[in-house]
């Protein structure tokens, strides 16, 4: 997590930006020019870099500072956004923008809860006593004049809003990472992070790929890869907590806030162990497809609504003796041990298939394929190592 910084002073840095003066920055954040001097200081001590260059015409900001508060001006707005969804309840008590009056320190409390549904645990994952957390949260809580969050037998359970504020705060601490791995790219430390969630196409080659060329280039960078089902990764990505998905596309999108962006098409084939009836096979029937035991991908993935299109285009309803599985490596297990049939890319067991595991048939689904490529947050601005990764996945395609 990004350091815990003042929120007034933040404020207070980019109104000075943007005025030229403290004196002018007085009248628009309510602080004295003394408050401001002094929490610009603790501010600057807080990054560890000199925000602004001093001199008798006023202050300007340094190279640093400049890209330093490009981001930061990003994260204020999605405190701004918090805002504008407590303000739908008029049970503030306080004046003003909410966010002058929270703490970064209840905002991070209150985020972590909400994810981890949990004192304790939210406690642990931060650092600090579970009485300090609890105290933070019921702290915002009395400032908004909303109870964000009710017991539940787990721990707390968080309602709509508690969860949309939680992800502004999110976002809001990811901007500030983003811009403090800018400062140290501009300074030649390219120790940035990168957070890609992969898919299963993704696993075999594609990221493997990109990330050992990325790191051939920027060693030091912090690489973190991480799988799961896609709505967890989809979750994530809006939240923050990473930066790209690499796998198959959705279609229709299933948020407005992500953009995506296709790189190939990849069609998916029948897998079997060497020897299986369909290793050799030119054809079959579509009702004789149907009668295979399968190995097929999780529901509401788009290689499975290819492989239930197939049936129902074929006036067959969809085979019934399926196991759902999105580990290729179960999968891999099972094709190599039974007679059952496995709908997978070619490039996914393109090793095993040169070790003779397994064998790819040469009977064809008609339209079975969906777009790959890789999702990014709407709005979202990459860093040097982020974009490197992302012009890699593109010259690979």
């Amino acid at each position: 997590m990004p350091p815990i910084l003042n929120l007034r002073h933040l404020e207070a840095a980019l109104e000075i930006h943007r005025l030229g003066s403290i004196s002018r920055t007085t009248e628009t954040v309510h602080l004295s020019q003394s408050a401001i001097t002094q929490g610009l200081r603790k501010l600057e001590r807080d990054l560890g870099f000199d925000v602004f260059e001093r001199s008798h015409d006023g202050l300007t900001a340094t190279e640093e500072g400049k890209i330093f508060l490009k981001r930061a001006q990003t994260a204020l707005h999605c405190l701004q956004r918090v805002d504008s969804l407590l303000a739908r309840t008029g049970r503030a008590k306080t004046r003003g923008p909410i966010h002058r009056s929270l703490t970064a320190t209840q905002l991070r409390a209150l985020m972590t809860v909400v994810e981890q549904g949990n004192y304790s645990v939210a406690a642990r994952r931060l650092r600090l006593s579970q009485p300090t957390v609890h105290r933070a949260v019921k702290d915002a809580e009395t400032i908004c004049g909303y109870k964000f969050l009710t017991k539940s037998p787990s721990g707390v359970e968080a309602g709509w809003l508690a969860k949309q504020v939680a992800r502004q705060v999110a976002l809001f601490l990811s901007e500030i990472s983003q811009g403090l791995e800018e400062v140290q790219e501009h300074l030649g430390q390219m120790t940035g992070q990168l957070r890609v969630g992969c898919l299963p196409l993704a696993r075999t080659q594609i990221v493997p790929q990109a990330v050992t060329g990325l790191l051939k280039h920027f060693p030091e960078a912090r690489v973190s890869i991480i799988d799961g089902p896609y709505d967890e990764q989809l979750h994530a990505l809006l939240h923050g907590n990473l930066d790209v998905i690499v796998g198959a596309l959705r279609f229709p999108q299933p948020s407005n806030e992500i953009v995506q962006t296709p790189l190939f098409r990849d069609f998916l084939s029948i897998v079997v162990r060497p020897g299986h009836p369909l290793a050799s096979a030119p054809s079959m029937s579509a009702e004789e497809l149907r009668r295979l035991d399968w190995i097929a991908p999780r529901q509401d993935t788009p290689a499975r609504e290819s492989f239930t299109q197939f049936f129902e285009n074929n006036g067959v309803s969809p085979p019934e003796h399926v196991i759902e599985c999105s580990s290729l490596a179960a999968t891999r297990s099972m094709l190599i041990d039974s007679n059952r049939a496995a709908l997978l890319s070619a490039r996914q067991v393109e090793v095993d298939v040169r070790l003779g595991a397994l064998k790819v048939s040469p009977l064809r689904l008609a339209d079975a394929s969906r777009e790959i490529g890789f999702t990014l947050r709407k709005g979202w601005q990459p860093t040097l190592v982020q974009q490197h990764f992302l012009d890699r996945l593109r010259s690979q395609a």
